[in-house]
């Protein structure tokens, strides 16, 4: 193609550009491009008129409560046989939860009550009612605060194992409190301090025969703290050592003892935590505990401590865990001694099989010794059940136990319980 050819079809292109582009707006005006002020577009409450909007109230996010907000309402009907005989009770179990996960903090709120009408007796009464707050925060990357409360309302059920034959209505216990800590990462050992106060108190204990038993010299207030000390010794195990230090004070001295069992509690302990991923975590630990009475006449209790726990997920649907511990408390109502030595193990395993079912089984047992007397109690449980999702809000519910205790003072004792339910869910 000649040189004077292809300039003049270039210099053609080029005048046939411009002019296409300066026939644009005026196209675009006479067709509505969207730029003239009649556009419905731009019409109030569809878009902003101004180039600059004269608020942003429309740009905000839509709400978000502070709390998320879950709850659930049960109806239970469990049928009982035990040693003592057989009984029917209805049971309606409503709970509620409050949450919020922040980006350093963390709330959650939870209330439950148990409300039991038994079967031939039209009286209503409320087997337990809990309360749970539990608050966390992150002062920095190595550094938590954390303060939790609760209060707590029960009554044990005539008949159960483990509660005397004669008793006709058992005593409600009132127990409340609160603690806080604050945990703290050094390079490869982690610090942790905590301190609690608790309250606990117990009502009347009511016998077959009518009379009334007054529990009020068991009332007490009991402030424990603690610090524990952990070392990273590898990626997989930590090895920590743990020291408590704690006070039981009560109201009235004990009609049994005739002296005020106030006590100070000292305990020391070591062990090792393996974690395995989000699979497995073991902790094992050992220590010794001493109990030392204010009164001259009560002897000091020394108890070897034992402690271990496992958890174990190896998937989604599958959780297994375990759990025994030590304990070391006033005996409480109904009891003799000095104190209570409390050996107590449990096991869980739970098994989703798919979206709507899902199993459970657990196993636990106890063994007890009361410190200055001959009293001692024994026993063990088991169980199985199983939820059935009807729908995302609906749910069935069956369950089956089976509970064994034997005691110096109450003899041997057995219960089988079957219960069944529909528990309805936000």
């Amino acid at each position: 193609m000649p040189l004077w050819w292809r300039q003049t079809a270039g210099l053609a292109g080029a005048t046939a550009l411009c002019a296409l582009c300066l026939a644009v707006p005026a196209l675009a005006q006479a067709e509505g491009d969207g730029s003239g002020t009649d556009n419905e577009r731009l019409l109030p409450n569809d878009y902003p008129a101004d180039p600059v909007l004269a608020n942003s109230d429309w740009l905000r996010e839509p709400y978000d409560p502070f709390f998320d907000v879950d709850w659930s309402v049960a109806l239970r009907g469990s049928y009982a046989k035990s040693t003592s005989g057989e009984r029917f009770d209805i049971l309606v179990v409503p709970a509620v939860g409050l949450e919020h996960i922040g980006s350093r903090s963390a709330v959650n709120f939870d209330a439950s009550a148990e409300i039991v009408r038994p079967s031939g007796d039209g009286k209503v009464d409320v087997g337990a009612l809990r309360l749970g707050l539990q608050t966390g925060y992150d002062l920095d990357s190595v550094t938590r605060l954390t303060a939790n409360g609760n209060l707590s309302l029960t009554r044990a059920t005539p008949g159960t194992p483990g509660l005397a034959d004669n008793i006709a209505i058992a005593p409600q216990t009132t127990s409340g409190g609160f603690d806080a800590g604050i945990t703290r990462q050094f390079g490869k050992f982690n610090v942790g301090a905590t301190g609690a106060a608790q309250r606990n108190i117990y009502g009347e204990t009511t016998l077959t025969t009518g009379a009334v038993i007054d529990n009020s010299d068991q009332n007490y207030w009991a402030l424990d703290s603690a610090l524990r000390v952990g070392f990273q010794a590898t990626p997989i195990f930590e090895v920590f050592g743990r020291a408590g230090l704690g006070r039981d004070i009560f109201d009235r001295p004990s009609a049994a003892l005739l002296a005020y069992p106030n006590a100070t509690d000292i305990t020391l302990e070591g062990g090792v935590t393996g974690r395995w991923n989000d699979i497995l975590e073991v902790t094992a630990s050992t220590g010794v505990g001493l109990r030392r009475f204010d009164a001259a006449g009560l002897d000091e209790v020394v108890t070897q401590l034992y402690g271990a726990q496992v958890s174990f997920t190896p998937d989604p649907t599958w959780r297994m865990t375990a759990d025994f511990g030590t304990t070391v408390a006033p005996p409480g109502p109904n009891a003799g001694g000095t104190a209570r030595v409390d050996y107590a193990a449990n096991a869980e395993v739970a098994y989703t099989v798919n979206s709507w079912l899902a199993l459970r089984a657990l196993a636990d047992w106890n063994s007890a010794r009361f410190a200055g007397s001959a009293n001692t109690e024994t026993g063990y449980g088991l169980g199985a059940g199983a939820d059935y999702k009807v729908n995302a809000h609906t749910a069935v519910s069956a369950d089956y136990g089976y509970d064994h205790s034997e005691s110096s003072t109450n003899g041997v004792q057995d219960a089988h319980r079957v219960t069944v339910g529909i528990t309805l869910t936000r």
